[in-house]
């Protein structure tokens, strides 16, 4: 933490809100004030930050004299749209304090699914950390479905991260820490580090844990796995401990990046793109894959599953597990007709110039 110089910091719903529901403004300060104390670091040369907020529909609570987060979604949608404005003109309050403006980006998942959209909003965030800007990101809840949603704001964030290449991931939340099981049970004891996803074999996480909140322990450790497989650096742990976690101190919950730092385009590939069906490979193809670093074959395929144009992504699993994503160069009626065929095969078959299912360039190994 103390060597990153651009960080993302995601705060979530159970963070910003009052006992009553309500939206904590002394909390928003609180955070606004060291973000920025953090971004000015020894005067030197300013360092970028990026906030992930939460609480869009808890804002909206109290001007529609709504007494909890709303279950259907067309209330749901109504208490976003009111709560989005309050929010994030208090965002830009707490950060003008400090002499610093704030930019608000509402995003879809089509906005992180689709390439086009994804390396829009990377366009964008870069130009504004340019300007010296701290953008304020939330899921746009007021258009959205639960269909095409990311349904908290964790994986959101990590996605962030990989978009903007950061060095460093907070995930605040209303516990200190991830912990062997709920803190509540007994014999819980919290786990300081995590250097690879085999350190969370034995971890028991749960869901939503406030009556405000959409996410929960589970969907952050998904997010900080992903960000840390990433190459970027996870930190989870209470909003009360930020000062502490943004000084590298020993807080909460730190998740070890990996030695390498994937193309953004890999990156894409392996976390934000939609899958469009199933490639399944055999066990040579597999040590290809993973030992080799090599192109996926046609000689590999065992099976194919769904319908896909050339071009799509699509999962490589084996018969036990998901290998990598990939963009595949056939559709899955081509593909299927040659599964299992070697070279010399598809060319005797008249392929003349017979390609890679997968490219080794567009495959993004996930074990």
């Amino acid at each position: 933490m103390t060597d990153a110089r651009r960080i993302v910091v995601k705060i979530g719903s159970s963070s910003l809100t009052r006992p009553d529901g309500g939206l904590d403004l002394n909390r928003i300060d609180s955070v606004a004030r060291l973000i920025a104390r953090w971004r000015l670091g020894d005067g030197t040369d300013e360092r970028d930050a990026v906030v992930v907020s939460s609480g869009a529909v808890a804002a909206g609570l109290d001007p529609l004299r709504l007494s909890r987060r709303p279950r259907d979604l067309a209330s749901m949608q109504a208490a976003a749209a009111m709560g989005q404005g309050l929010l994030v003109a208090r965002w830009t309050a707490a950060f003008h304090a400090h002499h610093l403006d704030a930019a608000q980006l509402l995003l879809t998942t089509e906005d992180v699914m689709r390439r086009e959209h994804y390396t829009n909003v990377r366009a964008a965030l870069d130009k504004l950390l340019g300007f010296g800007v701290i953008p304020v990101i939330n899921e746009n809840d007021a258009v959205t479905t639960r269909e095409v949603r990311f349904g908290d704001n964790d994986r959101l964030a990590a996605s962030i991260a990989q978009m903007i290449q950061a060095d460093a991931l907070v995930l605040l939340t209303d516990v200190d820490g991830l912990y062997t099981a709920p803190p509540s049970h007994p014999g819980a004891e919290l786990i300081r580090e995590v250097r690879t996803t085999d350190d969370l074999h034995s971890v028991l996480v749960t869901g939503a844990g406030s009556a405000v909140g959409s996410g929960g322990m589970a969907t952050k450790v998904q997010a900080a796995s992903m960000a840390a497989n990433s190459g970027i650096g996870v930190v989870l742990t209470s909003a009360d401990n930020l000062g502490e976690a943004l000084a590298g101190e020993d807080v909460g919950t730190w998740f070890e990046p990996s030695r390498t730092r994937p193309a953004s385009r890999r990156l894409w590939i392996a976390h934000a793109a939609p899958s469009r069906g199933e490639v399944v490979v055999d066990e040579g193809a597999v040590r290809a894959i993973i030992d080799g670093k090599k192109s996926l074959l046609a000689a590999g395929v065992t099976r194919v599953l769904g319908h896909f144009e050339a071009g799509s992504v699509v999962d490589v699993v084996s018969e036990a597990r998901l290998i990598a994503r990939g963009v595949v160069a056939y559709d899955s009626d081509s593909l299927t007709s040659i599964a299992g065929m070697s070279g010399a095969d598809l060319v005797a078959s008249g392929w003349e110039h017979p390609r890679p299912v997968v490219h080794r360039d567009d495959l993004a190994p996930l074990v």
